[in-house]
């Protein structure tokens, strides 16, 4: 499959890149270990309007600097102190949109996953929780701010598209603090039965 070319995340629309994204396999090779699982979860930040991100109204500090770069760059941020969670930067320089990848169906390098997970099962199931998904695949601090068609982290474009009846569309987890914008429906998910069919493409 094809590597997502820099122009898919220049487009300007953060919101439709997240719902995009869905079905799309995000890979990693990291110290020589190659893995990666379909996307089937997102959720979109649109910057200077959202109050839920990180450079809301134009803020910018050491570690939002990276979202107003343009898109095709990694955006990776520790949470609570414990997690890496890792976003995609979107749009065109000074818009720091991005899309924050939640969860993936693994699909290549599993045993690697498990082993990062301390013997988590990820065979045959998904990956859910942008912490633990970072932790699979290998994704922490140090790949902040680079670009993704490179070959440590990549995506590539999905080998099968989901159809509007397997996508649901929420508000977004854990942004209560973002009063109205809270309640945005930025987020994107495959449902069940999309993604074990989209599974059975990788298998078949």
């Amino acid at each position: 499959m094809l590597k997502l070319e820099l122009s898919f995340y220049q487009q300007g629309d953060a919101i439709a890149l997240s719902r995009a994204l869905l079905g799309c396999v995000l890979m990693t090779r990291i110290s020589e270990q190659e893995c990666g699982g379909f996307i089937c979860e997102t959720e979109a930040y649109s910057g200077l309007n959202d109050r839920a991100s990180h450079a809301y109204n134009g803020r910018f500090t050491k570690r939002t600097k990276i979202m107003y770069e343009p898109g095709g760059i990694s955006y990776v941020y520790l949470c609570y102190g414990i997690h890496h969670l890792f976003n995609v930067v979107t749009g065109v320089s000074g818009t720091p949109d991005a899309v924050l990848i939640r969860a993936i169906v693994p699909v290549a390098g599993i045993s690697y996953m498990e082993k990062r997970l301390s013997g988590y099962v990820v065979s045959g199931r998904s990956i859910d929780g942008p912490g633990k998904l970072t932790k699979a695949l290998g994704i922490n601090g140090i790949h902040n701010g680079i670009s993704l068609v490179n070959d440590e982290i990549w995506i590539e474009e999905a080998k099968e598209v989901p159809s509007d009846n397997e996508i649901l569309v929420t508000k977004r987890i854990g942004v209560g603090f973002a009063g109205d914008d809270a309640e945005l429906p930025n987020r994107f998910l495959i449902n069940e039965q999309g993604r074990q069919r989209l599974f059975r493409h990788f298998q078949a």
